[in-house]
């Protein structure tokens, strides 16, 4: 019999039954994937045989794609012995329409490489129901023909579907057309401008088509994949989670970053790995980090405040080597609690220190004040929903606060609301004797235009500026009920989401000067940017990107040594316990003007047209979080507080957002 290595007897090995490659961020592991893929292309190109490709289509792998453009471009690897074939396109789908798989490999990789266009395969939309089973079956036989796919690469969904193979496929299953889940509905909405217009139909290889490639690398970046993520690699083996599946692969890997990895076992509690397991990130130590999650993941899990868990609460629950290397539980329970205790603060721009009293903490920069406060809103409602609260402590202890939206958020008005605030201006100027003629004529355009739409459709230039005036005076409504005078709020209009589509322009130097420019211009003291990377839509991500690039660049100003960054959810996701670093807590009349605020933004109440996977409406979600986070802070025995906005510092980072 083979002896065990170490590999055989480390135990992330026995929970995660889908071999787990996890990066820092997603840029490095899209990175790595490319380099695989290269590196197959250049072998099979030396042996003179042809090198096929399973792709896959969503966020996921774009910056796959882009890395495999670079070689191309940079390092001369060549794609003419490649044959690609496509996971899945919608049914029916034209090949030039916004939300066509065609339109998206061509515009993120064919259109960019030495690729035959004869070589490139994908699910035709086009035709006729009564030709989809000939067509899916002469598909299947291509692959065949050709020896089977050598790589395949995979998005995971939120119903952990491969492909389009949605809950319930067989492991059996081959192309086929499939009825599309309502979640995957959900999730594409926001592509085709509303759930009603997403195909409820689709043709996608099966299951059984995937098994069979010869290497599967399914790549799941980000929050939001967490939870699907480890039920796919840690849970059965089911029809449910299609994705399940792979566990059965040979040569199946799991590429993820940090965040879509969070659920996995090896980092929501290593310890219960034993000693054998080296930890998510090399050598797992018990370091400040560990020790706090640790301690707040037992006391969670037993239901007790931190400061009444017991040694033998440790022992029992697989805290053992935690007890050993940091002494009694009572030490570790006081560490903690008051690493908690020190993320409260109802002055969250810093305490002056005339109103300094006994036993406050003294924060960095409290001897500044007021501070300029910047607040980064990625959307024109962003602000108020995620650190509403916040803004309305910064303002009324007498900071001076600016908020820069930085999109105009146009896309995700109705264009129903576009009709009518058409029908208000065209009546306010008619009453008031302004340009009757411009006017009439615009509204004509406007109602013409909208009531001939297709779905998906951009807007005209004349309906995109009228729906970002909307969310304009929606913002500065909001803002004002916060504190923040119409003065304060700008509006940056950045280029790369000018494009009136979903699907945005990459970041650029112009949006990036944009932001510099304004900062030069502030001079803040503290920053507060979204750093929700869930937003299924990915402006979060790049607004992100161009704040942290701006401070990055401009680090060494003076007036920059004094300035903070820090980090907000709400919208999409939340900070867990162990990551807040500053806690801001609300009290009812705050959580009651932040709601006011929130609800300014008419446009995007009651049904907004981009609602991502959570039902709720914005404000529900905020109040459910924030209020979420203050019961979590009173179960584990801190103050009991109605509702608690969490930060965390930015610490400099750039690896995986730039």
């Amino acid at each position: 019999m083979k002896p065990a290595t170490l590999k055989d007897l480390d135990p992330r090995n026995q929970i995660e039954r889908i071999p787990c490659c996890v990066f820092k961020h997603a840029k490095s592991a899209s990175e790595y994937v490319a380099a695989q893929i290269a590196e197959l292309i250049r072998e099979r190109a030396a042996e003179g045989r042809p090198c096929v490709l399973g792709l896959a289509t969503g966020s996921t792998p774009t910056t796959v794609y882009a890395e495999l453009v670079r070689l191309h471009r940079e390092e001369g690897l060549s794609f003419a012995g490649v044959h690609t074939f496509n996971l899945d396109e919608y049914y029916p789908m034209q090949p030039n329409e916004l939300q066509s798989y065609v339109r998206f490999m061509n515009e993120n990789l064919f259109d960019h490489i030495d690729i035959d266009q004869a070589n490139v395969n994908i699910p035709d939309g086009t035709l006729p129901e009564e030709e989809v089973l000939a067509h899916c079956a002469a598909y299947e036989q291509k692959i065949v023909d050709l020896g089977g796919v050598d790589i395949q690469v995979l998005g995971i969904g939120r119903t952990g579907h491969i492909g389009f193979n949605e809950p319930g496929s067989g492991r059996e299953s081959r192309t086929r057309m499939i009825t599309l889940d309502k979640k995957t509905r959900q999730d594409a909405a926001s592509d085709f401008f509303g759930e009603d217009y997403v195909p409820r139909r689709a043709i996608t290889m099966g299951v059984g088509t995937i098994l069979e490639a010869r290497q599967v690398y399914m790549l799941a970046f980000g929050e939001g994949k967490a939870k699907v993520v480890a039920e796919a690699i840690e849970g059965p083996v089911t029809p449910i989670v299609a994705a399940s599946f792979l566990q059965e692969h040979d040569n199946a890997v799991a590429v993820l970053d940090e965040a879509a990895a969070d659920r996995l076992t090896r980092y929501q509690a290593p310890w219960l790995l034993g000693p054998l397991s080296s930890g998510p990130g090399g050598v797992f130590e018990w370091n400040d980090y560990w020790t706090r999650k640790a301690v707040i993941w037992l006391a969670r899990k037993l239901n007790k405040p931190i400061l009444k868990l017991t040694e033998e609460d440790y022992n029992e629950d697989g805290l053992q080597e935690l007890l050993a290397k940091k002494g009694r539980a009572y030490d570790i329970n006081l560490q903690v609690f008051r690493q908690l205790q020190a993320t409260v603060t109802g002055w969250p721009g810093g305490k002056p220190l005339e109103r300094q009293q006994p036993g406050d903490r003294r924060r960095p920069h409290d001897e500044i004040f007021p501070k300029r406060v910047i607040c980064f809103s990625p959307h024109p409602d962003d602000d108020v929903i995620s650190m509403g609260g916040t803004l309305i402590r910064l303002c009324d202890q007498g900071h001076e606060v600016h908020i820069a939206y930085q999109t105009s958020g146009n896309v995700a008005v109705f264009d129903d609301d576009a009709i009518r605030y058409a029908e208000f201006m065209a009546e306010f100027n008619k009453q008031f004797g302004i340009n009757p003629e411009q006017t009439a004529k615009l509204e004509e355009h406007v109602e013409t235009f909208l009531r001939h739409k297709q779905p998906g459709q951009v807007d005209s230039p004349e309906v995109q500026t009228i729906k970002g005036l909307i969310r304009r005076a929606e913002a500065r409504a909001g803002a004002r009920v916060a504190g923040v005078p119409e003065e304060r709020c700008t509006f940056m209009d950045m280029p790369f989401y000018q494009t009136g589509r979903v699907r945005k322009n990459p970041l650029g130097e112009d949006d990036i000067q944009l932001v510099i420019d304004f900062l030069e211009r502030i001079k803040p003291h503290q920053i507060y940017c979204a750093g929700d990377l869930s937003d299924p839509h990915g402006t979060h991500r790049t607004c992100l990107r161009a704040i942290l690039t701006a401070c990055d660049r401009i680090k060494d100003r003076d007036w920059y040594q004094h300035c903070v960054v820090w980090l907000y959810r709400g919208a999409w996701h939340e900070w867990e316990p162990h990551q807040i670093e500053m806690a801001v807590p609300l009290s009812p009349q705050e959580v009651m003007r932040k709601r006011n605020a929130i609800f300014k933004h008419q446009s995007q109440k009651d049904r907004a047209l981009f609602p991502g996977s959570d039902p709720r409406e914005f404000w529900q979600r905020a109040e459910d979080r924030n209020r979420g986070c203050a019961q979590l802070y009173d179960k584990l025995g801190l103050s009991e507080f109605e509702a608690i906005e969490g930060f965390v510092r930015w610490k400099g980072e750039l690896e995986g957002v730039v």
